[in-house]
């Protein structure tokens, strides 16, 4: 598991490329039969994937947790942007297919992920926060009939914005937030863009409150995204490549553009839950 310091906007402002990437970007998230991680000082984060092709993976507690295991003081959200998998959670098995989530209480012990077809491997998008209480486990999915463990995502929280002239035409879909899933403090969901459009975010928000990490994905192979960060009067921008993660600590806006469209999933861990508390910037106050 790799350690990340927290940044100051003051010294952010003077770094350079080489820094910018070093602090912030997560450049490979999915290796083959792997679980990576990334542990952020910015509120606690841990950030990584799940790639399991020929053998099942379990996860087990890093050093860095000092506990005797993974979620023993944390919550998990996972979402599968693979082929068809399963995650096994202290003995029941869930089929998570591609775009489906799961949510993971707190005292979850044996924790576990597999493919289901070795040559379409399942990948496995995890972010993960402390907690003080557990909250039930969950399998998510957008579409389907609620059943016991099974939690289908209400329309409310499927919400279509933009504009063709604007050229940042999406839908957010918000898998776990109060009302729909309940966590102790991770909020997290997935935006995916229409051909055509390119922009995220825009315009763009501050939230003091909470911080953000972005997996963009579904980015085509010689394609990009740029990620824009930093104060809104000192920002700075990130090549982003395909399943690629970024940090965007809570003093940084985070929006980006893309040479094509592209989808990210989005996590965001702090004070609060409110997905509407928001510090907009509009852009005449950009530099």
């Amino acid at each position: 598991m790799e350690v990340r310091t927290a940044a100051s906007p003051k010294d952010v402002k003077y770094y350079d490329t080489e820094r910018l990437r070093e602090e912030f970007l997560i450049p490979e998230v999915f290796r083959k039969d792997e679980i990576t991680f990334v542990y952020s000082h910015v509120d606690r984060i841990i950030t990584g994937g799940a790639m399991p092709v020929n053998k099942k993976l379990k996860l087990d507690a890093a050093d860095e947790l000092r506990a005797d295991y993974f979620l023993e003081r944390r919550e998990m959200g996972v979402i599968n942007i693979g082929g068809d998998g399963c995650i096994t959670a202290d003995g029941r098995t869930y089929k998570v297919a591609h775009r489906e989530a799961m949510y993971l209480g707190m005292g979850t012990k044996e924790i576990s992920f597999a493919s289901e077809d070795a040559s379409n491997p399942a990948k496995f998008y995890i972010n993960s926060t402390p907690a003080h209480r557990t909250c039930p486990t969950v399998l998510i999915r957008q579409e389907g009939t609620p059943e016991d463990g099974v939690v289908i995502v209400k329309d409310e929280n499927k919400v279509h914005l933009g504009s063709v002239e604007e050229s940042n035409v999406r839908t957010i879909c918000k898998y776990i937030l109060p009302g729909q899933v309940e966590s102790c403090q991770l909020v997290m969901g997935m935006t995916h863009l229409e051909p055509g459009s390119v922009w995220n975010s825009m315009p763009c928000h501050t939230h003091d409150r909470r911080m953000e990490v972005y997996l963009y994905f579904e980015v085509p192979q010689d394609g990009f995204v740029m990620h824009y960060m930093g104060e809104p009067n000192e920002t700075r921008h990130i090549v982003m490549r395909n399943e690629q993660a970024v940090i965007s600590p809570s003093w940084s806006i985070h929006c980006g553009c893309g040479s094509s469209n592209y989808t990210f999933i989005w996590g965001m861990a702090g004070e609060n839950q409110v997905f509407s508390d928001m510090d907009n910037v509009t852009t005449d106050m950009l530099r």
